[in-house]
């Protein structure tokens, strides 16, 4: 808030140092600079021994910005302009904590960094201070303007951090949407490698597709792989998706063998449907897998999860439909003249009769009818297939088409 803000320059104002202290101070703040450098390298792990490195100079020019422009304010007086009491020394520590943020510190270290520094330049500047003659009363206001003024830069710098994070976070998170568009348009390795270099993802070795409402998405990612993909819009391939209901798409790294029961039992309670794991550069196969599992009315209505390696022999059946019509009306061609309440029935039974390898009695549990009626319909077909029935080929093409029968 602005009054905050200002507040160092109103007690700037209130302070009023002598001239004479101020020049003492500031012949001595070069030596005040290193003390406090030498301190903050010392006691903050994350700083330890970097005084003869390029971290090294960035904190000691920090530091001796820092205490300048304390000094500058400290000797403004009434003069001190309070709605800019700080100037370019707040954009300095605005710009120190964006580097932290883009060297991977958490701002723990720089604030202990503030807590030390604080402490070791006010012992230096308030000896420094006392010897040039400052008055006892003089020296509480001259404290409490200098950790006033270390609270705003080290809130400046908390800023610098958190924009930093959040502007990196949404570049990052754009480039790695770009990169799951990439894979799903299924474009060259060189072009995925380099979008995923941008991207700051190291590529898996597999990757598996999961479809769901992008509504429970954000809970599905708080229990997948932080570097799962996410491509929330341009699916490709998928009719007749409600608009009010949109889906998003995960593609989540290395979630085959035990991986897999993994992500099937993370997903649990969500209405989502899971493609098979394939190789990093050819994710869009899984994605493909998923979206015709979809299509087959797979989608769970219980909230679990839909595996669609459970649905291969469905998927096969259905990945020519036109081929599988053919088939239907080529193997039920002795059913044709009947009518289609009859039809349906001898259909059902036939199917049953074979998968059931002709026992009549869990034929008649699964159809819920006599042992009497499954014999009575198998009679009809038999009359109406002849030996046919005993042809290996024909009970192939039955058992593929029947499934299908309404």
């Amino acid at each position: 808030m602005a009054g905050e803000a200002s507040s160092p320059a109103f007690r700037a104002a209130a302070l009023q140092l002598d001239h004479a202290v101020l020049r003492v101070l500031r012949e001595r703040l070069p030596a005040i600079a290193t003390t406090t450098v030498a301190a903050v390298v010392g006691e903050v792990p994350d700083y330890r021994g970097a005084l003869g490195g390029s971290a090294g100079g960035t904190i000691e020019r920090a530091v001796q910005m820092a205490i300048a422009g304390f000094l500058k304010l400290a000797g403004g007086g009434s003069d001190v302009d309070p709605s800019t009491p700080l100037g370019p020394t707040r954009e300095g520590a605005y710009a120190l904590g964006r580097g932290e943020a883009r060297g991977g510190r958490s701002m723990d270290s720089l604030l202990a960094a503030y807590r030390v520094g604080a402490r070791v330049a006010w012992r230096e500047l308030a000896r420094a201070a006392a010897e040039a003659g400052l008055p006892a009363t003089t020296m509480a206001k001259f404290a409490e303007l200098l950790f006033a003024y270390i609270d705003e830069l080290s809130a400046a710098s908390v800023a610098g951090h958190t924009d930093e994070l959040t502007t990196s976070g949404r570049v990052r998170d754009r480039y790695r949407e770009r990169l799951g568009q990439h894979l799903l348009a299924r474009a060259g390795a060189d072009m995925l490698t380099a979008a995923a270099a941008r991207a700051e993802w190291t590529p898996p070795t597999s990757l598996t597709a999961v479809l769901l409402p992008a509504a429970e998405a954000r809970r599905a990612l708080s229990v997948l792989a932080a570097d799962t993909l996410q491509v929330g819009e341009d699916l490709q391939g998928i009719a007749d998706v409600d608009p009010d209901h949109p889906l998003t798409l995960l593609l989540v790294p290395d979630a085959d063998g035990p991986g897999r029961r993994h992500l099937l039992r993370g997903l649990g309670g969500r209405h989502a449907v899971v493609g098979p794991p394939r190789p990093w550069l050819e994710a869009r196969s899984s994605y493909d897998r998923a979206v015709r599992t979809l299509a087959l009315g797979a989608a769970s209505r219980s909230g679990n999860p839909i595996d669609s390696e459970q649905y291969l022999a469905d998927l096969v059946r259905t990945a020519d439909p036109e081929a599988l019509a053919d088939l239907r009306a080529q193997v039920l061609e002795p059913l044709a003249e009947l009518s289609a309440a009859t039809q349906e029935r001898l259909a059902a039974t036939l199917l049953s009769w074979l998968l059931h390898q002709g026992r009549r009695d869990e034929v008649a549990a699964e159809l819920h009818v006599h042992p009497q009626t499954v014999r009575y319909r198998m009679g009809q077909l038999r009359e109406l297939f002849g030996d046919s029935l005993s042809d290996p080929a024909l009970v192939r093409g039955l058992v593929l088409a029947l499934p299908a029968t309404p």
